[in-house]
Parts: structure tokens; C-alpha cells; sequence
């Protein structure tokens, strides 16, 4: 008996988009790992295993003081206004010195949008930074979201646009944002607040696509050893 086509178009599409990795809270197929090939825009989980895995390679004494919070949560943030508190407790941000989040021009709860930035807060200097590789296209976004956060910072913390490095293509804001939020956990706690990101050019965003997607196939292969067959 002949097979369907359109079974056989299912069961392709299946083996193409299969699970690749389960790392933490994270979940990644596919065709997420295929996003950072280029040119390609990172989608929420990429963008949110990233965080999940630089917050488990930092030292201890450094990963109780930094928050790394994923994309579905910054966007609860954004969009729940007062609400967060009760929500947030748990991750204690008061207590954090860093606190880094993505920031989506997506006005609504579900994933979305077209343009990724970054949101710091640094307890030290009380004060929100906003790294955008568009300069001001997401700075509504980012405000909205540093006065959301802000009902439940010691201080009333000040929100600043801060000089970023510049996107020179239309798809690699999500690298910047990746690239940027590793700079500053690698920065913040050797020289305070004297952060430069200058190393951040655009051969180096090319370059880390590829240093990512191989971070992901060596997780990947490690786990099915782990697992065996």
C-alpha cells in the first residue's frame, strides 16, 4: 500500500525539528539551534537556554548575586505590571547586585516580536541600564519594564539608555543581547561598574553563533552518552 504523502511530509518534518538538547528549564529542537546559523533572528529558547547555561557556569560565591531571568519571565514582568511582586519573590532580585533581562518589543504575553535588547540592573549603582544594539527602538519597552521591576528594588533605582554595540544587519539583535550579557557577568564583579564592550564587533557575534552551536552539539552528545542508547 502506497504511504500518504502527507504522512510522509509529517514524519520528515518530525525527524527535522526532533529534540536536540534538555539543559535546566530549557527545551531545544531543531530548528532553534538552526537559528544560529544566520542570518537568523534568536527566538526565546535559544535566547533563554543561553542565560540558563552562562547562570550554571559561574563561580558560586558569584551565581547567588546575579540573576540571569528568561525571556517568558521579563516579559511577565512587562506585561503584569504590580503583579510581578508576588511572582518574583522567590528569585529574591533585592538581594542581587546584577539582574539581566531580554527585552521584547512584543506588546503581548505569547513569544513574539521583532527586536531583542537588554535590561541590566545594577544594585550597586542603583540603576537600570539598557543596552539596545538599535538605539532606542526598544526603549519603551525597557522602561516599562524598569518601573514594573522597580516596586520591588530598595532605592527607587534610576533607568538610563547606555551606549551599546551597534547591530549592522537586521537579525543579530538577539546575539548582541547574548553577547552583551555575558560581558557584564564576566565584567561587573572584577571592575564594579567600568564595563566595556568593545570586544563586541560584528565578526565577533559571527563568531560566537558558532561557539554556541557547538556548546549545544556537546551538551547534546554528552547527554545521549550519559543516557545511553
Amino acid at each position: 500500500m502506497d504511504v500518504p504523502l502527507h504522512s510522509m511530509r509529517l514524519a520528515l518534518q518530525g525527524r527535522m525539528d526532533q529534540v536536540v538538547l534538555s539543559y535546566g528549564d530549557c527545551l531545544l529542537r531543531s530548528s532553534d539551534v538552526a537559528l544560529l546559523d544566520g542570518p537568523h533572528w534568536l527566538n526565546d529558547n535559544i535566547i533563554g537556554f543561553i542565560f540558563e547555561f552562562l547562570a550554571s557556569t559561574l563561580a558560586p560565591s558569584t551565581a547567588k548575586r546575579v540573576a540571569l531571568l528568561s525571556p517568558e519571565v521579563s516579559q511577565f514582568i512587562k506585561c503584569c505590571g504590580n503583579d510581578v511582586q508576588e511572582f518574583l519573590q522567590p528569585l529574591d532580585l533585592p538581594k542581587k547586585d546584577l539582574v539581566l533581562l531580554p527585552v521584547n518589543d512584543n506588546a503581548g504575553t505569547e513569544a513574539g516580536g521583532t527586536h531583542w535588547s537588554l535590561l541590566a540592573y545594577l544594585r550597586s549603582a542603583r540603576e537600570f541600564l539598557h543596552y539596545d544594539s538599535a538605539p532606542g527602538t526598544n526603549a519603551p519597552h525597557a522602561r516599562l519594564m524598569a518601573r514594573n521591576l522597580s516596586s520591588m528594588l530598595a532605592g527607587k533605582p534610576h533607568y538610563r539608555e547606555e551606549e551599546a554595540p551597534a547591530q549592522h544587519n537586521s537579525y543579530d539583535c538577539g546575539m548582541y543581547v547574548v553577547c552583551v550579557a555575558q560581558a557584564l557577568c564576566e565584567q561587573y564583579f572584577r571592575g564594579g561598574n567600568n564595563l566595556s564592550l568593545q570586544i563586541i564587533t560584528p565578526q565577533y557575534v559571527t563568531l560566537k553563533r558558532s561557539e554556541w552551536k557547538e556548546i549545544i552539539r556537546g551538551l547534546g552528545s554528552h547527554s545521549k552518552a550519559t543516557c545511553g542508547p
